[in-house]
């Protein structure tokens, strides 16, 4: 068994044979999931998924284990694991395997596959798998693979059922997809013991702003209006809630900060109103938060 030459990889990447196979595979999985990459010299898209399946291995921290085998010098196992072309990529949890895929993926989708192995170990740490799991989704929102970031959140929820963050997150993704419907539906079905969770309140405060964009026109139409029309403040505001509605809360904000400046009091309070709404929608320590707020405070107090 030889570590391979990358120091980011010590430990986490193995070359592997039928004389360690067990060790390296089936007994290693009993500890953290392992993720077997069965491949072959001559073959092409192994040479591209092979080290973007060792780049995701090792961006996720120890939280998986990949083990490389060269089918050309072990076939007892290929023929083992019915291997009928390669690159094939099979996840162990248990000493089983519990997952797998032949052929080339996309860094999305491979992105995807070691979340799903990782979310559904069994033997993690409670709180470390699930937590490694919920920050990788959270990168792939950030990064806008919401449809990714939605699959490792359901398995969370499906591992954990009372795991708050995990259905905030189904919820957001939801949302950033576009599906206020399946939306509403995950939150009427939130178990007993959670739905009424102060923790959920911000989310379920981006679905009450997301139903009202909803009656809006569209970001570009809106937008060709008030830039027509800079003095038409009830059109500003609709695009700044139809920028929230797509994850945009940065701009919706500084939209509702121009019309404060303005006009404090616009339509009896409501851009102050709205912007209270979309602040309370997010996390109390996210940076756009902490900053809308102090921006608010300093037009209030001018």
């Amino acid at each position: 068994m030889d570590l391979l030459n990358n120091k980011a990889g010590e430990g986490l990447i193995l070359d592997s044979s039928e004389a360690t196979f067990m060790e390296d595979v089936v007994e290693e999985s009993k500890k953290q999931p392992v993720i077997v990459d069965f491949w072959a010299p001559w073959c092409g898209p192994c040479k591209t998924l092979g080290p973007a399946l060792e780049a995701e291995v090792v961006a996720n921290s120890g939280a998986v284990k990949m083990v490389k085998i060269d089918v050309d010098q072990n076939q007892s196992i290929a023929q083992q694991m019915r291997i009928q072309s390669i690159p094939a990529v099979f996840a162990f949890i248990d000493g089983q395997p519990v997952d797998g895929f032949q052929g080339a993926k996309s860094p999305a989708e491979i992105k995807e596959f070691v979340q799903k192995v990782i979310a559904l170990n069994p033997n993690k740490n409670e709180d470390d798998g699930l937590d490694t799991a919920i920050e990788m989704a959270e990168k792939m929102l950030s990064e806008g693979e919401h449809a990714e970031a939605l699959e490792v959140y359901s398995a969370i929820v499906s591992e954990d059922p009372k795991n708050l963050k995990g259905y905030s997150g189904i919820i957001r993704s939801h949302l950033l997809l576009g599906e206020l419907d399946q939306a509403n539906d995950i939150i009427s079905g939130l178990p007993n013991e959670i739905k009424d969770n102060p923790e959920l309140k911000p989310i379920k405060a981006q679905v009450e702003l997301a139903a009202q964009a909803e009656s809006y026109g569209s970001v570009e139409d809106l937008e060709k209006i008030v830039t027509a029309e800079p003095e038409n403040y009830q059109a500003s505001m609709e695009l700044a809630l139809a920028k929230n509605a797509k994850g945009n809360c940065d701009a919706a904000i500084e939209i509702l900060l121009d019309i404060l400046k303005h006009d404090l009091e616009w339509n009896s309070g409501e851009a102050k109103a709205q912007l209270l709404k979309i602040l309370d929608s997010m996390n109390a320590n996210d940076p756009i938060a902490l900053k809308g707020r102090r921006k608010l405070s300093s037009i209030i107090f001018a």
